[in-house]
């Protein structure tokens, strides 16, 4: 499915979630009756968009400030490229690591490949969020570095026009 494959309907659920899924019981619910369609179908439609990729993931876009965690690291890795895939679904999977995904590197200047946010209320916590990452790379991490956040970023995903 591609943008031009997208029909009415399509658009209209991506309008009617760009700003968020409702903050109701039954969000499909509600977006299927601002659309006009059944739920089934908001749903079906929602996961055909997800296997063909115009849609990447639904998921919470915290916002960590208002939950207390005002303590926020970006913490990036230099990890072996063949234990990449492996560590970074380990480390994605601990409790405290918000996402974790894999990028390039940009050789030179930039080495590393792993990426993980990390959260907490003091510093203290974080330091000890990313010595268990650490220890969890092990020798397959060759640098790593912290970068820290001083405040919240506008979080948005896919936009269509009107």
């Amino acid at each position: 499915m591609t943008q031009q494959q997208l029909d009415a309907i399509d658009r209209a659920i991506i309008r009617a979630t760009q700003s968020g899924l409702p903050l109701v019981t039954r969000p499909y619910h509600g977006i299927a009756a601002q659309v006009g369609v059944e739920p089934d179908e908001v749903i079906r439609r929602l996961k055909a968009m997800l296997q063909s990729g115009v849609i990447r993931r639904i998921g919470v876009v915290p916002n960590h400030f208002a939950l207390g965690l005002d303590r926020n690291a970006m913490t990036v890795w230099d990890v072996e490229d063949a234990d990449i895939s492996r560590l970074g679904k380990e480390i994605g999977g601990l409790d405290f690591v918000s996402h974790c995904y894999h990028r390039p590197r940009v050789l030179p200047v930039w080495p590393y490949n792993l990426f993980a946010m990390v959260h907490g209320r003091t510093d203290e916590e974080v330091a000890s969020k990313i010595a268990i990452i650490a220890a969890r790379l092990g020798a397959s991490c060759r640098a790593s570095d912290v970068l820290l956040s001083k405040r919240i970023l506008k979080k948005t995903g896919l936009r269509l026009a009107a």
